[in-house]
């Protein structure tokens, strides 16, 4: 592996160098002057597989480097470093994200060997990391998709953090395309609105869900099953009387269907949308506020629409045990929700800390790769055998 490191302080400079060749790293570029360091990427983008990056340099500070790797559309991954606000470091990363880098870390200095170690990995990698390379399709070929029948549902399951016990799922639809394999909604979602297909294909995505919960009621399996609504959707005024009569031909009640909103776009008819809502509520149907917040998302959505159910979001989830700005937006949520008699719903649950953490604030539900990734419907009875083996030790403490 190929590090190019860039830091004003000759100390640091040394340290790092040292940390890299105790952990078997001898392959290591330092600059002092970072003109030079991006001079040496201007002329060979691709000399460095990782570049350790100081935010806070004069002459070119590390944003204005994380700028220019952008434009070079470097393919490396990117550590950075800083003896500035925790704050700040997190949104230079959100900076660099935004810019298309693959960011491995950001860490405030002194950095540690074991956190290099968790971002550098093996001193000899059996090759680069792939970028994924996001495909655009046109409407028409959605078109055809969604007459083919090829989406899909998979499923992620939701659990209760006091108890480990299965609670629901989240509905995920990906695009089996008969050529590129899966494809991610953030592929086909936005071109769905766009081009005035969205209430086909939650229609597509709905049914399908209802049949899998009706499926797993004759397993005996009482699951919630959520299902992603556009804003788009709701502006149909007769939409909560079709949601209802889909889930009654289904058999399933409406008690168990849960609709979760992204704001991710802004509403184009308030009072039609809020109309809408309301009725759903009416029916017995659940409405989550997803992402919270992000977009367009905030507490005046909480203050005006009957949520029952607010998300959390992954941004703010992941690694909040050790960032102080993130357990308190986590905590906030959780205080916010619990006076407004909302359940709570952690995303992005990673690893056996997120878990405990949010154990420890109070959170009802929880999704993520620590739980479950998203499956096939039919693959969930058997995950759950495997959860009811995992769940004592989770919930023993």
């Amino acid at each position: 592996m190929k590090i190019l490191l860039v830091d004003d302080e000759p100390f640091v400079l040394r340290l790092v160098m040292h940390q890299l060749k105790e952990l078997g790293f001898t392959d290591v570029v330092a600059h002092q002057h970072p003109r030079a360091a991006l001079a040496l990427l201007e002329s060979d983008v691709a000399c460095a597989d990782t570049v350790l990056l100081d935010l806070q340099m004069p002459d070119i500070d590390g944003v204005e480097f994380v700028r220019h790797l952008g434009r070079l559309a470097f393919q490396g991954s990117l550590v950075l470093l800083s003896g500035e606000d925790e704050r700040i470091l997190q949104t230079a990363q959100k900076l660099a994200q935004g810019h298309r880098l693959d960011v491995a870390g950001a860490f405030r200095k002194p950095v540690t060997p074991d956190q290099l170690r968790s971002v550098l990995g093996s001193p000899h990698p059996t090759g680069a990391r792939p970028r994924m390379t996001a495909r655009i399709y046109s409407s028409e070929r959605l078109r055809t998709a969604l007459a083919q029948h090829e989406l899909v549902n998979w499923y992620q399951p939701k659990v209760d953090l006091r108890t480990g016990r299965v609670v629901g799922v989240e509905t995920l639809v990906r695009w089996q395309h008969p050529v590129d394999g899966i494809v991610f909604p953030d592929q086909f979602i936005p071109l769905a609105e766009e081009a005035g297909l969205i209430d086909g294909l939650t229609a597509v995505v709905m049914q399908g869900a209802l049949r899998q919960a009706r499926s797993w009621l004759d397993e005996h399996l009482d699951l919630h099953v959520a299902v992603n609504v556009s804003m788009d959707n709701l502006a149909r005024l007769d939409f909560p009387d079709d949601i209802a009569r889909s889930a009654e031909s289904s058999g399933v009640p409406a008690r168990l269907l849960v609709l979760e909103i992204t704001e991710s776009r802004l509403m184009k008819n308030p009072l039609v949308a809020l109309d809408i809502l309301t009725r759903l509520r009416l029916k017995h149907i659940g409405l989550s506020i997803d992402d919270f917040g992000t977009g367009h998302s905030s507490l005046t959505q909480l203050r005006d629409i009957p949520f029952d159910e607010l998300k959390i979001d992954r941004s703010f989830v992941h690694g909040a045990h050790a960032s102080a700005s993130n357990h308190a937006l986590v905590l906030g949520s959780i205080h916010i929700a619990r006076q407004l008699g909302l359940r709570t719903v952690a995303e992005g649950v990673e690893d056996r800390a997120d878990w405990d953490h949010l154990r420890s604030l109070g959170c009802d539900l929880a999704q993520g790769y620590f739980i479950a990734k998203p499956m096939p419907g039919a693959a969930v009875s058997g995950w759950l055998r495997e959860w009811e083996l995992r769940r004592p030790s989770l919930v023993a403490a």
